[in-house]
């Protein structure tokens, strides 16, 4: 199993939308996933197609981790539902729902057990073979949670001069972490999104970011879409939308999730069938 955080300091770079689009290029592949959901806006499990429903949502499960048993309470998102109608084989695609309780625990100052708390509750996640984990935009508590529960972290960003800033200082951070709390802990990569590829400052932000972070700059770089909030305002996976643009994308988002699972073999090997 891989447990890989997207995290972004900035707000508003498309981080949830990585995150989904990671999930149904992972579905497409067949590869049992499970998305945690602990921005406490909990975007990702409305655009998911998941209903809050008996079961305790991810801050709930926080709260008495030893306790939380994921298997009763994680969600199926309404995606499998249309893998399987349009001819997928047996699909997982599963949600720890998000909701406004996790905030609690978005403080800077949580002690290395709280940290601790979420790698107890994914210690019931052995079912499958991809954990991603949609962070809020910052290094409080719940981003530090994550970290402390992944094997690798991918971060978002816009070509743009805050966002590029913000990454580099992200970056830093993970350093420091890492040597602290979390020394398994490896950057997956940096994933270029909703670039513009018309745009003179998009093209100089990127030649930035390449002289800047060179191999960590995940291909390929995700393109601006017209009709992404469509996309996830219907809960459904890009893979099976119609019409070329998200056909595009979803081949764009099937390459991004085999490179960013490069150093997981098997996961790799998942993704190139």
């Amino acid at each position: 199993m891989q447990v890989v955080s997207i995290s972004s300091l900035k707000g508003g770079v498309g981080k949830t939308s990585v995150t989904t689009g990671l999930a149904s290029a992972a579905l497409a592949a067949g590869i049992p996933t499970l998305v945690v959901d602990l921005d406490p806006h909990a975007d990702a499990t409305t655009a998911l197609g998941v209903q809050a429903g008996d079961q305790l949502d991810i801050g709930r499960m926080l709260k008495s981790p030893r306790r939380a048993k994921l298997a009763d309470n994680v969600a199926g998102s309404s995606w499998t539902a249309r893998a399987h109608a349009n001819g997928s084989g047996p699909a997982v695609l599963d949600v720890a729902v998000g909701s406004a309780y996790t905030g609690i625990y978005d403080r800077p100052d949580l002690g290395r057990r709280d940290l601790r708390r979420l790698s107890a509750v994914l210690a019931g996640a052995d079912r499958y073979e991809l954990v991603l984990i949609d962070c809020p935009p910052s290094l409080n508590g719940l981003t530090r949670m994550a970290w402390s529960a992944s094997d690798k972290v991918a971060l978002v960003a816009e070509p743009g001069l805050f966002s590029v800033a913000g990454t580099e200082r992200t970056m830093r951070a993970i350093q420091l972490f890492k040597q602290e709390f979390a020394p398994n802990l490896s950057p997956a990569g940096i994933v270029a999104n909703r670039v513009r590829t018309g745009s003179s400052e998009h093209t100089y932000r990127l030649a930035e970011m390449e002289s800047m972070f060179g191999d960590l700059l995940l291909s390929p770089r995700i393109p601006e879409q017209a009709n992404w909030q469509q996309i996830q305002g219907a809960a459904h996976p890009v893979h099976h939308w119609p019409g070329e643009s998200a056909k595009t994308s979803a081949a764009l988002f099937d390459a991004l999730l085999v490179n960013l699972l490069a150093t997981g073999s098997g996961l790799r090997n998942r993704t190139q069938r």
